[in-house]
């Protein structure tokens, strides 16, 4: 009876934050046809990586392995990223490639939520290129990766920035929000979605994995429910 009754709650929440948005924004087909379709793969999940400290400004953009000269991740950050990687296990969201900017906030995202990552400097942000030319290069770099199919049955994910998406794509996110991609080939994509971190949460409430899946000492945790 709890579990039906938080599962409720759940569920009118998720149903409210959409019904909140844009009836135009892409974001009005978030629910379970998306989460079955990334259960199949195919699509590229670009992540603004999670909630940082604004009162931290990047200084030192030559040398990024310096965290200490760039804006971190906050605590709530890095629970936000470890709820999304619960979330994905939960679905079974088959993850393949996972690819990062190489600042410090982006790969401790993917790494917090994945448990691995690989940088490039396709990805980083353009505020660091140096040049017209090279800002210009990780912008179509950026496509490329949107638009070319992950490997047959997994999504790829990237974990990145504001900057980059935007001008890629003409999509605005917030920290920790994902912009979801279906390839066409190319340079050429399709907007599916964009979901909130809290809304993979959510999802795992609408798909619950059996209790066979989890040794007994699981069965306490809040995040992933257990209709057992």
């Amino acid at each position: 009876m709890a579990y039906r009754r938080t599962l409720a709650l759940v569920l009118t929440a998720l149903a409210l934050s959409v019904a909140a948005m844009p009836a135009s924004s892409p974001a009005g087909r978030v629910g379970p046809n998306l989460v079955t379709a990334l259960q199949g793969g195919g699509y590229v999940i670009y992540f603004r990586h999670a909630a940082t400290d604004f009162s931290q400004t990047d200084t030192d953009t030559r040398n990024l392995a310096d965290c200490s000269t760039q804006r971190n991740l906050i605590p709530e950050g890095r629970a936000d990223a470890r709820e999304i990687g619960r979330a994905f296990r939960a679905l079974r969201i088959p993850v393949g490639q996972v690819l990062a900017s190489k600042y410090c906030r982006t790969r401790q995202t993917a790494r917090l939520a994945f448990g691995r990552v690989r940088t490039t400097s396709d990805i980083t942000s353009l505020p660091s290129a140096g040049s017209e030319r090279e800002e210009a290069r990780r912008v179509e770099a950026l496509r490329r990766l949107l638009g070319t199919p992950p490997s047959p049955g997994k999504n790829r994910v990237l974990v990145a920035h504001l900057f980059n998406i935007e001008a890629a794509a003409d999509v605005s996110l917030e920290e920790g929000e994902a912009a979801i991609f279906r390839p066409r080939g190319g340079k050429r994509f399709r907007l599916v979605a964009t979901v909130l971190p809290e809304q993979w949460t959510a999802f795992s409430w609408l798909f619950p994995p059996p209790c066979s899946d989890f040794p007994r000492s699981s069965l306490t945790r809040r995040t992933i429910p257990q209709p057992c």
